[in-house]
């Protein structure tokens, strides 16, 4: 995948400067994050012609993954926010009589109150050069970024799909998988490089779960090695740091849609291997299905068949509803103390599988949650979660890649100055620009954040706090060191966000070894480093000096080595009538959204396609070489050399036109 962003830059983005693009489409889309990209994958797929433009210089929006040094360059983009002027001056001179103009945003104001620190010796790092770096590409257009702030230079996979991979593998040679991971018959397949993998396909396989390096399972006794900040910088091709930290629902939306699209071939998982508490000052390790509730020795017996007995009611609670009828009015917590359960039972149910707000969420959203939670278990290991190889950054340049499989066309550092609409019918007939040209099209899908203040004037955006870490230990050690954990901290306070934190190892090949990733996300109600350092505090040592004066207990704690704090908007779930003057042919794609899967990104995108193109199957899975019929009279003109025209040729399938694409 990571090559292929590549490859995809050198094509479309080579001669960005000099691009002219067809001037009639039948979408045109701005932004190319996961919603965005998911619509022009369906429409692609469905024979529908996509040209796909983002101002920005990197795939994914405020969904994208970066390296060290992209990060970097993307904090200090939002941090000067500079003024973007226009190449094109007498762009107005190409509008109509009856025509008016609907502006957009030439900057973008989703991300706020950034703030970075380096908690070692920067001074270390001042002449230290980034370990393979690629020459940057000069900036065209209209993007405020100086140079690639995206990761052309990660480490590329091998460009065979995962399948191919796998089915080349020998058994022997692959790390034990767990039984809990069988639970659906065949669903495993297992991968090379000493790491259990599944693979995604049109059945019920699982995503191919890790072909990231295998790091050995020891028990660390002695203290972590010192890593220093030039470390950081020298191997910052190993990081991919996601803007939007979430995982995959085994059986979420997201997850169903990359089986059935077949898209799961460009992209590889990793299983989140525990679920973590935050009970009494101390992080541990919750039991979720019924081999990890009978072997923990944190429950007594009778906690144990406490729990059972209620993540059994949980499976089919709409079966008794007596059981709940009188509690509709209360919250999950209020009838979780009914239930007879300890307050530690309690604690873990609320915050580490249903994961909801304590004051908030009702009885019946909390069930529907535990359910959720607990349908997900065992498809494809312990527990409900999956991550993708290479951050969250992945996902939309996978469906990106089907678009552009099925003849889509990509620009980035391309930025639109206007929609035209007409006055007559009030829908848009085409877009400008900042060269000037004007490329008409049926539909235009496009990201909230390039609406402008006119538009949205009557919008409430909510906030999302973010912070994301660099540390050098997990925030609970034990044997194996790979490990991607999921913590909730519930709030101190009643009435505040719960905070959620997923801490990544070296093997989902988003950081270097001997470090960990940590993402810390919860809805805003100050600023992110207000939010979240508390948090922080909490669970990580902060200060750099080790005198004496430290006590025991923070030495005990991981090193947070390097942290920023931002805060991003959150645009799900408003109503399309709240947007001012909107044309009847525009779609709004929302930001990412503060819950911790994807299955509001995937609903908007259907839910879209579906507005569009009423009787078109949504992203179906595409044809397979050996089931393509060819009818005789084709065959017959074919072979006397009488038919070569585009129109009547078979179209290749999508294994031919990504060998020849790439």
């Amino acid at each position: 995948m990571s090559c292929f962003r590549e490859i995809l830059k050198h094509c479309f983005l080579e001669k960005a400067g000099e691009a002219n693009f067809p001037s009639a489409a039948a979408e045109k889309w701005g932004g190319v994050s996961l919603p965005e990209s998911i619509i022009a994958a369906a429409c692609a797929r469905s024979g529908q012609r996509v040209l796909h433009v983002d101002s920005r210089n990197y795939y994914g929006g405020n969904w994208a993954s970066f390296s060290f040094s992209g990060l970097l360059s993307w904090i200090k983009e939002n941090q000067e926010k500079s003024d973007v002027s226009d190449e094109c001056e007498d762009w107005r001179k190409l509008i109509l009589e009856n025509e008016e103009v609907l502006s957009l945003n030439k900057k973008d104001k989703t991300i706020e109150h950034v703030e970075a620190f380096c908690f070692g010796d920067q001074d270390s790092a001042k002449d230290v050069e980034e370990a393979g770096a690629l020459p940057k590409l000069p900036v065209f257009g209209a993007s405020g970024a100086e140079g690639v702030a995206q990761d052309p230079d990660k480490e590329c996979p091998p460009l065979e799909s995962a399948v191919a991979r796998a089915e080349s593998c020998e058994p022997e040679k692959a790390a034990s998988v767990d039984p809990a991971s069988t639970a659906e018959g065949n669903d495993t397949e297992v991968n090379c490089e000493n790491e259990s993998s599944h693979s995604l396909s049109s059945g019920e396989s699982a995503p191919d779960l890790g072909k990231a390096e295998a790091a050995p399972s020891e028990v660390s006794a002695q203290e972590p090695k010192k890593i220093m900040y030039s470390q950081i910088v020298r191997e910052g091709r190993r990081f991919n740091i996601d803007l939007v930290s979430k995982l995959l629902y085994s059986r979420g939306l997201l997850i169903d849609l990359l089986i059935k699209s077949n898209v799961s071939r460009y992209a590889e998982f990793k299983n989140a291997t525990r679920i973590l508490a935050f009970r009494e000052g101390k992080v541990e390790q919750v039991p979720c299905s019924r081999a990890d509730v009978f072997n923990s020795r944190q429950l007594t017996m009778v906690e144990k068949r406490m729990l059972m007995k209620f993540l059994t009611f949980c499976l089919d609670y709409e079966q008794h509803p007596d059981e709940f009828q009188d509690y509709k009015n209360s919250t999950f917590a209020q009838f979780l103390r009914t239930r007879k359960l300890t307050p530690s039972l309690q604690h873990f149910i609320l915050h580490s599988i249903a994961m909801v707000s304590e004051t908030d969420c009702s009885t019946l959203e909390g069930l529907q949650a535990t359910r959720k939670f607990l349908q997900c278990l065992g498809r494809y290991g312990n527990t409900p979660f999956l991550f993708p190889l290479y951050g969250q950054g992945e996902i939309p340049q996978c469906f990106c890649r089907m678009c552009a499989v099925f003849g889509g066309i990509y620009c980035l550092r391309h930025s639109v100055q206007c929609l035209v609409v007409d006055k007559e019918s009030g829908r848009c007939k085409a877009v400008i620009d900042h060269f000037g040209q004007r490329i008409s099209a049926n539909y235009f899908i496009v990201e909230d954040s390039y609406l402008s203040e006119s538009v949205c004037r009557n919008v409430c955006y909510r906030q999302i706090s973010r912070a994301v870490l660099i540390t050098d230990q997990s925030v609970l050690k034990t044997d194996s060191e790979q490990q991607v954990s999921i913590l909730t901290v519930p709030p101190v306070d009643l009435g505040q966000p719960a905070v959620c934190v997923i801490e990544l190892c070296s093997s989902t090949m988003t950081c270097m070894k001997d470090t960990y990733l940590v993402h810390l996300t919860c809805p805003s109600t100050k600023t992110a480093r207000e939010d979240l350092e508390p948090v922080v505090q909490k669970l990580f040592h902060l200060n750099t000096e080790t005198g004496k004066e430290t006590e025991n207990e923070e030495l005990e704690k991981p090193r947070v080595l390097w942290a920023v704090y931002f805060n991003m908007r959150d645009s799900s779930g408003i109503d399309r009538n709240s947007y001012s003057s909107l044309p009847s042919n525009v779609y709004v794609c929302s930001g990412p959204d503060s819950a911790l899967g994807n299955d509001c990104a995937v609903k908007q995108a259907e839910t879209i396609f579906q507005e569009m193109f009423p009787t078109e199957e949504f992203c179906p899975p595409p044809p397979n070489p050996e089931d393509i019929i060819y009818d005789e009279d084709e065959i017959a003109s074919e072979e006397s050399g009488l038919s070569n025209s585009p129109e009547t040729k078979p179209e290749p399938s999508p294994e031919e036109k990504i060998s020849e694409f790439l």
